[in-house]
């Protein structure tokens, strides 16, 4: 469990403060660490998704803050699909809902997989409360009646911060990204924050962008609203 503190342990600083510190402080090892420390609270991860931060993991029970350099992140129109995954989509052996189980897509994410994870019982309950604000969402991918894959992640404003992703059947969260890439298109947003470079994402479209020029795009996007369709499927 999660420790709740007021304050955060700067790395870079090597002292308490009593706000985020500036995302120009994190340290080089391990790559886009800030700091430790803080809560799991609506106020405190929204405000820190508004300022290129996210939580990952914890040390001594104190959620630790990252903001990577680069920043990996993904275009909705500029989704690349390979041949193979479009005759997946076409054949329509799929269906794809939004939001119908945020509960089942986050503990699959999670502790459902039954290895190490960083989505502990304090992440599951932090994001189930901003699911139930409006913040955060899930796609979910089903084959024969069953969710065999999916996503969640956070939007705020036309920003979509995806989170963590999961498969039980082949090709299902590529599945759900896809669909959520055309739903994301459609309803204004303008940038999907992959947090972290990984091969996956980069054979879909995803890209490194530099923290000020991340920081640059989230701070233009997320005072504009999507569509008023967003999320009403």
């Amino acid at each position: 469990m999660s420790l709740q503190s007021d304050y955060f342990f700067s790395f870079k600083q090597n002292k308490t403060v009593q706000n985020f510190p500036e995302t120009s402080e994190t340290i080089a090892h391990p790559d886009g660490l800030l700091a430790a420390g803080g809560n799991l609270n609506e106020k405190t991860l929204i405000t820190a998704y508004k300022k290129g931060i996210f939580p990952w993991g914890e040390n001594n029970g104190l959620p630790l803050w990252w903001a990577p350099d680069p920043r990996a992140v993904l275009f909705p129109k500029e989704l690349k699909i390979s041949k193979s995954l479009s005759k997946t989509v076409k054949r329509n052996d799929f269906r794809v809902t939004f939001d119908k189980e945020f509960d089942t897509v986050i503990a699959s994410c999670g502790p459902d997989r039954g290895e190490s994870t960083w989505i502990s019982s304090d992440i599951l309950n932090a994001y189930t409360k901003l699911f139930k604000r409006g913040y955060a969402h899930s796609i979910e991918c089903w084959s024969d009646g069953e969710i065999c894959g999916g996503l969640y992640g956070v939007s705020i404003g036309q920003v979509f911060f995806g989170e963590s992703m999961y498969s039980k059947k082949r090709d299902a969260s590529k599945i759900a990204l896809i669909f959520l890439c055309d739903r994301l298109f459609h309803w204004g947003y303008q940038l999907i924050d992959c947090q972290v470079h990984s091969e996956h994402l980069m054979k879909l479209g995803a890209e490194t962008l530099s923290r000020p020029i991340f920081e640059t795009l989230l701070h233009q996007h997320l005072e504009k609203s999507p569509s008023d369709e967003a999320w009403r499927v």
